[in-house]
Formats: structure tokens, C-alpha cells, sequence
């Protein structure tokens, strides 16, 4: 039996443990991070997925806190290395079958005049809205993002006594659909802001987290793409990691994680190799992997077990379709105002807030409805990712991702999806045509459709293909993420720690998780930290919000 020795082990090598990997590493600890796939990143995926020389986010696409996440800084991967970050403008162009539009652009004040057209009164409330969540963004949900969570009721006590961060308090008893019918009045701008609300799993009738619907909302009109795809972030972290001295390994199969008198001590493989932790042991998995599949629950306080057993995971995921095309899109809405076809994201297949509430009320029930969409059309800012001959007819690639797509269907369950995938998506495409006429067959060279079950066999962190490696609710978010036991990101079990999505700060690559279980770490093992407190953290403790 094979044996290895480390300082620390990282089990899984998406974003958050490549993050934790990274401080650490360059803090002087020897980090081994075990990645079950052949392939790092988790999420940060870039593949092959429909013809040669086309490289397809096969899931993580829109980079939502560029300007705020940690490692990207302090890692320097775009001096060091060729880290490049692309930000279309406009960001988000809803069309209409009658012609008119919704555009979001980088400028507030551009926004406002798209918005204008439908109502002054709306888009008075969104330029309000816009510098008023920018101003909560910079000074409390983006730095809380990137510091470990406080009990949720002394959090509440900060909020509500500062005058900025009073409003987004008072938000949090109301559903994302109550915020965004009580600030516009107009149907289709609910439309697009209720959508914006809750495109990244936000329950659109949730109550008890509207204090995240800044957050969603505010993002919608930062959003970056990585150039050369969403995977190129995983390749440089891992460079970053063995330059420091550590290292990344694929295709480890873990069978257990080794428990003794109550102390983690590293892990052994489903053949036989033991791979020892000095000094720490961190899963970026989902807590019932970790804590039932590897750790036993023999190990575990029945209380724990208890809380890990209410866990709950989202019912609804992606449904993609990702296209090799012979053309780019061309959308009637941009036969006027050419800027328009450029846009990041187009919101497609909703009419009417009703269109989105039907849709979200079917996905519940389990059922495929033909409801909206967002696409987007990578090649036409990042000309690399179309990397074929000079001759090929095929010159664009795009994709249609649905985030509310049932993983139960009504009808044979999850399995179901092998038998109604090819049908749905060419529903979807159909949708898409009403807008832009020339997304026909005839325009599309191939394809490749992900379905939720795609996602979870995929990434098996992701249980129901939910990205999140578990639901926003109430009671999973903040200090109960994933509970009060191991909301700090360590754990009952000495020198184990948590560092994945379903930790604080959450899902959709932030690098939350894995910059808190870092400073977590080094605090514990007493490790000089070489990196500065990021400069939004330190503003919000001076305003005694952290």
C-alpha cells in the first residue's frame, strides 16, 4: 500500500479549493488538492463539447464579482500569467415580439433611457435603485462575501443601524417578487428585473432572503467572460499552486477520510493509497458527501448528523443547449440599433412577468414548459473561442441556458430527461427564432444539450444538479451554511474543514468559500497570513458591519 505525505489535503479541485490551494500554498504549507475528474475546475469548465476547436463553457459563463474576489488579485494571474477579462457592453438586452427592448448597459444613465421608454416612473426607481446598491455592494454584500459569517440576528443589528444597509435589512422579509412589483409598474420591466432577481436560485416567491435581491440585481450589469473560456481561471490557479510548491492530482477516487480519536489525518483512496495531512484536511464537497460518504457517520455527534440530514438542494438546475453556428444571431431588435447585437446576454421568451411566473410555477410541478431563456454568443467578443480553419463555414458559437429547468419531471422522474432532452431544446431553439429569424436549422452545425441530471452525474457535489451544492433558503444561508456547527468553516472533527459552495459565502463562483476557509486555516495553524485583508472588508468593519 502506497503512502503519501502532506501538510494539508484539499478534496476537490473546483474554484473554492484551487482558492484555499492557492493562499496556503504560498503561505509555505505543502498542499496536495485531489480532483476525482481528469479534469480541474469544477464549475470553471471549458470543453470540446459540439465540433473541434470550440471551446464551450459548459457551465460557468458570467463571472459575477470580478472586481471584488480576492485571488484574483491577489494571486496578480494577469501579470503573472495572461489572465484577461472581456466586459460587452450593452450587458443585457431583453427583446420583445413586437419590436421593442429592455437594454442594460454599463452606464446606470443608459440604462435609464432604455428603461424610460417604458416608464419614467421605472426607470426613476432603477436609477435610484442602481446607486443605492452600488453603495450597499461596496460597503456590505460583496465584502461579507469574503469574511466568515456572524450569528444572523447580531448581523441584523448592523445592518439595521447603519442608514445605507437599513434598507436592504428591511428587504429581507419579502419574496424577490414583492421587491420587484413594489419598486416598478410596468410588466415588462418587473419582467426583466424578476428574472435578474432570480437567475441564480432565488426562489422567485421566497420569503426571508430579499436582502440578497441587491445583490442579484446590481450584477446584472457587471458581468465579465474570461477570455479564451471559464476553464483558463482553473489552469492558471493550478500553475499558481505548483509554483508555490504544491501540488494538483486528477483522477483520485477517495474512499474514506481517515478519522483517529476524533482528528482528521488525511484520506485513503478506493485503492488503497493513504495519503497523509500533517496539519489539515479541507472538503470543497457538499457536506453530505463529506460528512456521510467519506467521513462515517460513527464519527459524527448525532446533532450534526441531525442538521446534515435537513441539508436540502435545489429542485430546479440548467437545462443548456450549446451550438456550433454557421452565423451570428441576428436579432430584429438590432436591425435598428446595431450596438444591440452585441449584447453579453439576451433574456429571451417572456413577454409579460406572468410569462416568468408560469414558468417558475411549472418547473415546480415538474413540468417543461416553454418558457424564456437567456443566451448568449461568446464568439463574438472572444473570436478564440471559434479556433478552426480559415475555410470552415462554422464561424460562432452560442448558448441557451434555462436555470429553472425541473430536475424531477412529473413524468419518469429525473431519468426522464434521456427521453425528452432532443425535443425541449428544439422547443427552446423555436423560442429563440421568434427573435432572431436566422436561428433556424439551417443555421446550426451542431449542438450539445445539458440537462440537470447531466449536471449532477457530471459533478457529483452538484446533487440535483444544483450548482450551489445546496438551495438558498433561510436556514442555509449566512451562519446556518451549512449549519451552526461548521459555519466558520471548520468542523466538530479537529483539523477538518469546509471550503466548498455550500459554506458560506454560497454558489456561483465568487471564491468566497475558499478565501474564508483559508484565513480560517492559517488562523488555526497560526500561519502568517501573506495576503492583505481586502480593502471592502476593512471598509465595512470601520462602518461596524462585520
Amino acid at each position: 500500500m502506497r503512502e503519501l505525505e502532506y501538510d494539508g489535503i484539499i478534496i476537490g479541485g473546483g474554484p473554492n479549493g484551487l482558492t484555499t490551494a492557492g493562499y496556503l500554498s504560498k503561505a509555505g504549507l505543502k498542499v496536495a488538492v485531489l480532483e476525482r475528474r481528469y479534469e480541474i475546475g469544477g464549475g470553471l469548465a471549458t470543453e470540446n463539447l459540439t465540433l473541434p476547436g470550440l471551446l464551450i463553457d459548459s457551465h460557468a459563463i458570467y463571472h459575477m464579482m470580478v472586481e471584488y474576489a480576492p485571488p484574483l488579485k491577489d494571486f496578480e494571474l494577469d501579470k503573472k500569467y495572461d489572465l484577461e477579462w472581456i466586459y460587452p457592453d450593452p450587458q443585457i438586452v431583453m427583446p420583445f415580439q413586437d419590436g421593442s427592448h429592455l437594454a442594460l448597459y454599463q452606464d446606470i444613465n443608459r440604462s435609464y433611457e432604455s428603461i424610460k421608454v417604458f416608464s419614467k416612473k421605472d426607470a426613476d426607481a432603477f436609477l435610484d435603485f442602481a446607486k443605492w446598491s452600488q453603495e450597499c455592494m461596496d460597503l456590505f454584500l460583496a465584502p461579507a462575501s469574503y469574511a466568515n459569517p456572524m450569528p444572523s440576528l447580531e448581523q441584523a443589528a448592523k445592518l439595521y443601524a447603519h442608514p445605507v444597509t437599513r434598507r436592504d435589512d428591511e428587504l429581507t422579509g419579502y419574496t424577490p417578487k414583492q421587491i420587484v412589483d413594489q419598486m416598478f409598474e410596468n410588466d415588462r420591466v418587473r419582467a426583466l428585473f424578476l428574472y435578474l432577481a432570480t437567475m441564480w436560485g432565488l426562489d422567485y416567491d421566497l420569503e426571508g432572503l430579499g436582502y440578497l435581491v441587491p445583490l442579484m440585481i446590481n450584477r446584472a450589469w457587471h458581468f465579465r467572460l474570461c477570455k479564451g473560456g471559464s476553464h483558463h481561471i482553473a489552469h492558471l490557479l493550478a500553475k499558481y499552486i505548483s509554483s508555490n510548491g504544491s501540488r494538483v492530482i486528477t483522477g483520485c477516487m477517495i474512499d474514506r477520510i481517515l478519522v483517529e480519536n476524533g482528528e482528521a489525518k488525511g484520506v485513503v483512496l478506493e485503492d488503497g493509497t493513504v495519503i497523509k495531512a500533517r496539519q489539515f484536511v479541507c472538503s470543497a464537497i457538499n457536506p453530505h458527501q463529506t460528512f456521510f460518504d467519506l467521513v462515517g457517520e460513527k464519527h459524527i455527534d448525532p446533532d450534526l448528523a441531525g442538521r446534515l440530514r435537513q441539508w436540502q438542494y435545489s429542485d430546479t438546475s440548467f437545462f443548456n443547449v450549446h451550438t456550433a453556428l454557421y452565423d451570428a444571431p441576428r436579432f430584429t431588435v438590432a436591425e435598428k440599433n446595431p450596438e444591440l447585437a452585441n449584447s453579453l446576454m439576451f433574456v429571451v421568451g417572456y413577454e409579460s412577468e406572468d410569462d416568468l411566473v408560469k414558468h417558475f410555477k411549472a418547473s415546480k410541478k415538474g413540468l417543461l414548459y416553454d418558457g424564456g431563456f437567456n443566451c448568449c454568443f461568446p464568439s463574438l467578443h472572444d473570436p478564440i473561442r471559434v479556433h478552426r480553419h480559415a475555410s470552415s463555414e462554422v464561424k460562432h458559437i452560442g448558448l441557451m441556458s434555462m436555470e429553472c429547468a425541473p430536475y424531477h419531471l412529473k413524468d419518469g422522474g429525473p431519468l426522464a430527461w434521456n427521453r425528452v432532452r432532443r425535443d425541449y431544446a428544439e422547443r427552446m431553439k423555436a423560442t429563440l427564432a421568434k427573435y432572431a429569424p436566422n436561428m433556424t436549422a439551417d443555421n446550426v452545425a451542431w449542438d450539445y444539450i445539458g440537462t440537470p441530471l447531466d449536471t449532477e452525474n457530471k459533478f457529483p457535489d452538484m446533487k440535483n444538479g444544483c450548482f450551489k451544492q445546496g438551495a438558498y433558503l433561510p436556514l442555509q444561508m449566512g451562519y446556518f451554511r451549512p449549519n451552526e456547527y461548521c459555519s466558520q468553516h471548520d468542523t466538530p472533527i479537529k483539523k477538518l474543514y469546509l471550503g466548498g459552495a455550500c459554506t458560506h459565502s454560497g454558489g456561483m463562483v465568487t471564491y468566497g468559500p475558499g478565501y474564508n476557509a483559508a484565513n480560517k486555516i492559517a488562523e488555526d495553524l497560526g500561519i502568517a497570513k501573506w495576503w492583505p485583508e481586502p480593502d471592502c472588508v476593512t471598509v465595512a468593519k470601520k462602518a461596524n458591519l462585520l
